[in-house]
């Protein structure tokens, strides 16, 4: 069945704030389901969507769809008022999704958040009138004008949509550079002059602007246990918001005196507010907060739901207060660290050996709550990012409210599911 987003949870669904009620109530909804297991309860997939929207001040949002990976909830978001389009992470990705197929429509509006030497795909696009008209390249650079010049030549092609990336890093004068490495596209004066090289290229169609800034979106200001760490965090984001406002206002302004942008996107789900209050900005890209993986718990200002989820058996029981998990190395992406581990969730009370933590064949956990686990227990766990987790099962087991209880309705899959692994 499709997924309805469109109302948000009565009160009495928001079991999630409350622990000891909310984890059980899903380990009984998937009593007769073997772990390993994935769940996305959907009050708190309502809860996500509609609260994203109230953060982004009517500002639209595009999907971030690597932070999902599911094509039933990219479906079930975009049928939202206030939800537009999809920034992809990789052209055949977005090939597929401006494709459509097995019941879920066409996407018309992808853009494909990083830039591609896919040759086959790029071919694909250039070949296909639809596909060109509902797909958007990114770009930063003349040299990948070049690559797709070389892949297929103007006058043989459809003209490919372009989008341009400004790098929306802070270049400190203390700190040195703060953010990711992306676009090479620092000053406006840059911006404008691969800006012109597309305009005045054939074959191409410069439509849009990006930049996203990591470090304001992507790095949580309110760090557990280390407040001088958050206030400094909280210290770089605000200077950086000045910088960053200033200067894309600059770019994009710059851009758009010789370039008829249809879109200027921006930020993610850690910097809803900020982005959407950039008048250089039109949309803001978003995907993380609904899921809500444990990466947003260490956020000051917003803390989303936990709507998916994952659940391991305990299969062995090493010693008195340990017991083992089968699987749970589901490690996210980004800098090796405790952050990037799988959270245990429930029962609470647990711990991972600090000398093995998750590993890919077990997880042993250890506390006074592993001694009373038995063998056939499950133990919830949350991933630290969002669309990682859809890499590890085939499907979500959707879990409503049905005559007040918790209970699986449906399962969907995920891209894994469909047999798509696209990076």
């Amino acid at each position: 069945m499709p997924i309805d987003l469109s109302t948000r949870p009565a009160p009495a669904e928001r079991t999630w704030t409350t622990p000891d009620v909310f984890w059980p109530s899903l380990s009984a909804a998937t009593a007769r389901l073997d772990p390993a297991l994935a769940v996305l309860h959907l009050p708190a997939l309502r809860h996500n969507t509609h609260d994203m929207l109230r953060r982004a001040g009517g500002k639209p949002i595009r999907v971030a769809s690597k932070s999902v990976r599911v094509r039933s909830v990219l479906d079930a978001v975009l049928a939202l008022p206030g939800y537009h389009g999809v920034l992809a992470y990789t052209l055949p990705e977005a090939l597929w999704l401006a494709e459509g197929s097995d019941g879920h429509p066409p996407i018309e509006d992808v853009v494909v958040g990083y830039p591609t030497a896919d040759r086959g795909a790029i071919a694909r696009l250039a070949a296909s009138p639809e596909l060109a008209a509902r797909v958007t390249l990114m770009v930063d650079s003349v040299a990948q004008l070049d690559f797709i010049d070389a892949v297929v030549a103007p006058d043989a092609r459809e003209r490919i949509r372009l989008c341009l990336e400004l790098d929306s890093s802070w270049n400190s004068p203390v700190l040195g550079h703060i953010g990711v490495w992306r676009s090479p596209l620092y000053a406006p004066e840059a911006v404008r002059a691969v800006a012109e090289a597309i305009v005045q290229r054939p074959g191409f169609a410069l439509v849009g602007m990006m930049g996203y800034e990591a470090q304001i979106a992507g790095q949580g200001d309110n760090p557990p246990g280390r407040p001088a760490w958050g206030a400094t965090l909280r210290w770089v984001q605000k200077n950086s918001k000045a910088e960053l406002a200033d200067r894309r206002a600059h770019a994009v302004a710059s851009v758009r005196e010789i370039a008829d942008l249809e879109f200027v996107n921006g930020g993610g789900t850690g910097s809803l507010e900020f982005t959407a209050s950039d008048d250089s900005v039109t949309e803001i890209a978003a995907g993380s907060g609904l899921f809500g993986g444990h990466l947003f718990d260490t956020y000051k200002s917003f803390r989303p739901a936990p709507a998916a989820s994952f659940a391991l058996s305990v299969v062995r029981r090493p010693a008195p207060e340990t017991a083992t998990l089968l699987g749970g190395g589901w490690i996210a992406s980004g800098p090796p660290g405790a952050d990037r581990m799988p959270q245990v969730a429930w029962p609470t009370g647990l711990s991972m050996v600090e000398r093995e933590m998750a590993g890919e064949v077990q997880t042993p956990l250890t506390g006074a709550a592993a001694g009373v686990l038995r063998v056939g227990d499950r133990v919830w766990l949350r991933h630290t990012k969002s669309g990682e987790l859809s890499e590890h099962v085939d499907v979500f087991h959707l879990v409503d409210t049905v005559d007040g209880r918790a209970a699986v309705v449906d399962a969907v899959p995920s891209y894994r599911g469909e047999g798509k692994v696209f990076l």
